[in-house]
């Protein structure tokens, strides 16, 4: 007599539990979503208007995070400065690096353009961050000591020296000749913002073609 066994059910094996989520998010997750709400508010309603409340409301986290970050709103202001130019600096080097190395005057006419671009699309961020801004001179306030300034001159005193030694232009006073590009360019810009400049394309092409004018090209 044959006997028929009862057939087995195979379990598959368990899945492994998922890994817990972390309780916290990263220091620099927290830092990034706390200046972007400070950022929004700050354009939306003003500096003086906004609370470290509105700020930590929006950013979804508890006031002792604020003040494990900044000891007030002036701190957090000068951050959110110091990372406006560092984005700033960014977009010009990014517009820049598609030049080609040794083409000094496109580098320049990209810098000068991706410059009014930026500012253009920026300005009401910029003059809230730079609290001390005079509309005729740009980032930051005019001094001499002005890291973001400096920062920012630099950048095209680097291009200017390039080309001055690849003999695209003379350059006998570097600093004087990135001074007045650079102030050219915010002022300038700052007329188009006050006109409610809409597009940029042709106005930042004859401002970069006025400052190849003022370098003898």
């Amino acid at each position: 007599m044959t006997t028929t066994r009862p057939t087995q059910t195979v379990l598959p094996d368990a899945a492994p539990p998922a890994p817990a989520r972390p309780r916290t998010k990263p220091a620099e997750v927290r830092l990034d979503e706390l200046m972007a709400a400070a950022e929004r508010l700050f354009l939306d309603q003003g500096v003086e208007a906004t609370t470290v409340s509105d700020i930590t409301a929006l950013a979804g986290v508890a006031k002792g995070t604020f003040y494990h970050y900044f000891p007030s709103k002036h701190e957090m202001l000068a951050a959110l400065a110091a990372r406006y130019t560092a984005r700033f600096l960014a977009s010009l080097e990014t517009a820049v690096g598609l030049c080609m190395p040794h083409d000094w005057e496109g580098r320049l006419r990209a810098w000068v353009q991706a410059n009014v671009a930026t500012y253009l699309a920026t300005w009401r961020l910029h003059d809230i961050v730079y609290t001390q801004h005079r509309r005729s001179i740009g980032i930051g306030i005019d001094s001499a000591d002005n890291p973001d300034k400096n920062a920012i001159l630099a950048q095209l005193g680097a291009i200017l020296a390039g080309g001055a030694a690849a003999g695209a232009w003379p350059l006998p006073q570097p600093r004087l000749a990135a001074l007045m590009i650079y102030s050219a360019v915010h002022g300038v810009t700052d007329d188009a913002i006050a006109a409610q400049l809409d597009d940029s394309s042709a106005f930042a092409a004859d401002v970069a073609a006025a400052c190849l004018r003022m370098l003898g090209r």
